[in-house]
């Protein structure tokens, strides 16, 4: 990765100091070789550079080297490469004194130089084994996640200056990884694919600065911490113990509305407030009416008066008019021939989406039933509707006659409201499975919000700036019953055929706002007739919807999984071809035989055929010679998807077996992008 660092930054007009002490594989021998080649590269094609070989416990000689050749030291990236694995103390110091101490003394040597002529950027590598440690890398893991920390506090120290530090975990091929990676793949992570991101962390004009980025095979991806909302664990004049401790770690570890500190004042500023509310509790004797009575004087809510109260009864009339309308609102449109049944009153199979059974309890609460009941002093800027963890619960019942329609359940959370005690967990909570079956995309009108308030959400911070502002927002927000009934009818269409008879159940929490505009995917994945689904904002990558599901009755014929998981997303990649299938064949020009395994046996056979005519999915074997075979069972399959079992580990453990190319396989990434880790 150095070489192609030192001939990226020489191509793009930088003098390069090309520093090598010319070791060998494990750190043995001195050699100019290494670096004096590069510097012949480098001069043959008309730039500058010098060769040092210097060890960068030597910081000061490396540095004043660069100095002597060109002035000045503009920017540097540290680019070790003892990856040694050993847990001997002799090895540790070596291993820290190269990476951890190397850097520092290097840093030393060229601080005050770029301090004073106020431009500086330098680059950590660190390494994948440090982030999250690495078995038999005890030695290497440390040095790796110290020199992260050193890169941290460059960061803080060196920004008045306009020095930036920032830190890569790259992934390539070397001399040093050749020893534990297959040759192809070696061959395929090009350094090449590391460069351009070094080049831009030391323009001048990035302004990033203390970031973590993990790097490799053209992809880059940054990291950050994240905090839970952790629990205190002691109260006013009582001592702390560990049994306190235990009582509590669910809640210390729940990672649900995790904070992500971004510096050593956010992360003490939470821990000082501690204090404060600790002493502020009161005795542990004080009771909860009081708490709920204090609560109440600054939030406007009196659950006192307010539980157990009764919404007036209403009427609601609708027609199909109503029912057009709504479709509208969540997203229909007359650009899907299977969206007419819901827009054309003349369809002879005209339906209305089940989800419309939101809209006669909307406007139960809206039309004043809110505002009716005792101790409920709403501001509407400030509502948010939440499952948990919320302020209020209502249930309301829909009938025709006598005939119950619809059943709704809502709960309201009120933000700055509570302080009223009961539990902010459920243990029926639902965990999110990172395993996706299907995904699709909806892009929300800017006038959506316009024209989903017409169905009866009449809340004025849809549509009024004015309002929105004094709820915090920028700009209105979508209705969360907008985004409830995108992400409804994906379903119903991707897995009950738009059925509405299909409809059982929906439950959802709304976690986050939605600005319309911004563009929406909706995850699904099914467990027997229940569809688990969370959307998230595809730019911010921000979860909108989560905890959700939809139930579905039955369908009259029987479900083809055939009892393997993996069907599902066989199924999802057939959808994906269809939509793409000359684009994918264009790129990727192979034919992918697949053996599904259960129990020990073959149990299903697919082809994914990206060679010939516009692609095709089919369940069997290939009639030819499949460019390229993989052997998997059914379990470890969904693992690879849900992102629990890397790949490449399941290919050495044996798990996955490949047979023909396999450098091929790398080119599924096209067809599972965005469907699948694999």
């Amino acid at each position: 990765m150095g070489v192609e660092y030192a001939l990226a930054f020489a191509e793009r007009g930088a003098s390069v100091i090309v520093n090598d002490l010319g070791a060998d594989t494990k750190g043995g021998g001195k050699s100019s070789a290494a670096a004096d080649k590069v510097v012949e590269e480098i001069r043959a094609k008309g730039g500058k550079a010098v060769a040092n070989y210097d060890s960068v416990e030597d910081g000061e000689k490396l540095i004043q080297a660069a100095l002597d050749a060109f002035g000045r030291i503009g920017a540097y990236c540290f680019c070790m490469a003892e990856l040694w694995l050993s847990k001997l103390i002799p090895i540790l110091n070596l291993i820290q004194r190269v990476h951890l101490r190397g850097s520092f003394l290097v840093t030393r040597a060229a601080w005050n130089h770029m301090k004073n002529q106020k431009f500086g950027r330098i680059i950590m590598t660190a390494s994948a084994a440090g982030i999250y440690g690495n078995f038999g890398q005890a030695n290497y893991s440390a040095a790796k996640l110290g020199m992260l920390g050193l890169a941290n506090t460059l960061a803080v120290e060196g920004r008045k200056y306009n020095i930036y530090c920032n830190t890569i975990a790259p992934v390539a091929g070397s001399r040093l990884t050749e020893t534990v990676m297959p040759p192809d793949l070696v061959a395929s992570l090009k350094p090449e694919y590391v460069a351009p991101l070094v080049l831009w962390l030391c323009h001048d004009q990035c302004q990033e600065n203390g970031g973590l980025f993990e790097v490799g095979a053209g992809w880059i991806g940054k990291l950050r911490w994240e905090r839970t909302q952790g629990h205190i664990v002691r109260q006013k004049n009582q001592p702390m113990n560990p049994e306190a401790v235990r009582d509590q770690w669910d809640k210390i570890c729940d990672f649900t509305d995790a904070t992500k500190p971004t510096n050593v004042q956010e992360s003490l500023q939470s821990i000082v407030s501690v204090l404060s509310r600790v002493e502020s509790e009161g005795d542990v004797g004080a009771s909860p009416t009081a708490a709920a009575a204090s609560a109440a004087s600054t939030s406007g809510i009196n659950p006192a008066e307010a539980v157990g109260q009764k919404l007036p009864p209403t009427t609601f009339n609708f027609n199909h008019i109503q029912c057009i309308l709504y479709a509208l609102g969540v997203g229909m449109s007359t650009k899907d021939p299977d969206h007419l049944r819901f827009l054309y009153e003349g369809h002879p199979d005209f339906s209305c989406l089940p989800t419309f059974g939101v809209i006669p309890s909307q406007a139960a609460m809206m039309d004043g039933g809110l505002s009716s009941i005792p101790g409920l002093n709403i501001d509407f800027t400030q509502v948010r509707k939440h499952t948990y963890k919320c302020l209020f619960f209502y249930a309301l019942n829909t009938y025709s006659g006598d005939e119950l329609v619809c059943y709704n359940q809502f709960s309201v959370f009120v933000v700055g409201a509570g302080g009223f005690g009961g539990k902010r967990t459920s243990e029926k909570a639902k965990v999110y499975v990172p395993y996706l079956i299907s995904k699709q995309r909806l892009f929300p009108l800017r006038s959506q919000a316009a024209l989903y308030r017409l169905s009866g959400d009449w809340n004025p911070l849809h549509i009024d700036p004015s309002f929105a502002a004094m709820g915090g927002f920028k700009t209105p927000i979508l209705h969360g019953l907008c985004s409830f009934g995108f992400a409804a009818r994906h379903v119903l269409k991707q897995f009950a055929e738009n059925d509405p008879s299909r409809f059982k159940a929906i439950k959802v929490r709304f976690v986050k706002p939605v600005m319309p505009g911004q563009s929406l995917q909706t995850e699904m994945w099914k467990e027997g007739s229940r569809i688990h689904i969370q959307c998230k904002v595809k730019e911010t990558g921000a979860v909108v919807l989560s905890g959700a599901y939809v139930d579905l009755h039955a369908a009259s014929d029987a479900s083809p999984g055939g009892g393997l998981q993996s069907e599902l997303v066989f199924a999802e990649i057939g959808r994906r071809i269809k939509d793409l299938g000359s684009e994918l064949v264009k790129k990727v020009n192979a034919v992918f035989g697949w053996e599904i395994t259960k129990d020990g046996k073959n149990t299903a056979q697919w082809t994914i055929d990206l060679k010939n005519g516009s692609g095709s999915l089919h369940k069997g074997p290939y009639s030819g010679k499949a460019d390229v075979t993989i052997t998997v069972s059914d379990e470890d399959f969904m693992e690879v998807v849900q992102g629990k079992l890397n790949p490449q580990k399941a290919f050495f453990s044996g798990k996955l077996k490949v047979r023909g190319n396999i450098m091929l396989s790398q080119k599924l990434e096209v067809i599972l992008k965005d469907h699948a880790k694999l």
